[in-house]
């Protein structure tokens, strides 16, 4: 995780983070909404044999070369081979490109992802940027139930310290929920953490239950009192 102020352009951190390789390792994939589009980034990925799928941008200035794959699904409008051919952007990415076309009927929308894979199949390829909305609902989840919104401290260590503790409780509540197969969300399981934090309390119980019957896994050893 990297984290910058709002002045800070995405394609920018990703540029400067790119000498940390980030850990990927070729044929990894990423898939990155449109502010990541910079072609000779792309195609520095492209040449460490990292696959990217991404949203084509509406200005896209390109020459079809070919059909990757005949296709049957209703939803796929088209699945292109693509060069580029603006001057600038088939100069920082020469070889070829993937335009996949998709119609969401629920949704009357039509969508076209650009990728560097030419080996899953178009509905795998939209439903690899689909799965990004994940990170979106990552944040939103964060900013609801984590009291993000509203800081400790002005300093920047202060509230840096703060997203650092919020991230790494949000990390321990995947794994939790993981090693566990505990069948509620992420939501109901902090809500039921909250309400037993200052109690001794088995935790294989209290993942048995849910937040409205939490009680009963209150541990029965009375507490200690003074006379």
């Amino acid at each position: 995780m990297t984290m910058t102020d709002g002045k800070q352009y995405d394609i920018r951190v990703a540029r400067e983070n790119e000498k940390l390789d980030f850990t990927l390792l070729p044929d990894s994939i990423i898939s990155i909404d449109k502010a990541y589009i910079d072609y000779r980034w792309l195609y520095a990925l492209h040449q460490r044999r990292i696959f990217f799928v991404t949203r084509s941008k509406i200005n896209l200035d390109c020459q079809i070369v070919g059909q990757h794959k005949q296709f049957t699904h209703k939803m796929i409008v088209r699945d292109d081979k693509i060069i580029l051919s603006g001057i600038q952007s088939k100069q920082k990415y020469p070889e070829c490109l993937r335009l996949v076309g998709i119609y969401y009927e629920e949704d009357d929308k039509y969508i076209e992802f650009l990728t560097n894979n030419f080996d899953l199949s178009a509905r795998t390829v939209a439903d690899i940027y689909k799965a990004r909305w994940q990170i979106e609902l990552f944040f939103k989840w964060i900013k609801q139930n984590l009291k993000i919104k509203s800081f400790l401290g002005n300093s920047p260590n202060a509230i840096l310290s703060q997203i650092w503790v919020a991230m790494c409780y949000y990390l321990l509540l995947c794994y939790i929920k993981y090693q566990t197969k505990f069948a509620h969300s992420i939501t109901e399981l902090s809500r039921m953490f909250r309400e037993i934090i200052l109690d001794r309390v088995n935790l294989i119980d209290t993942l048995s239950l849910n937040s409205t019957t939490i009680r009963r896994a209150r541990s029965p050893v009375p507490q200690l009192a003074l006379f």
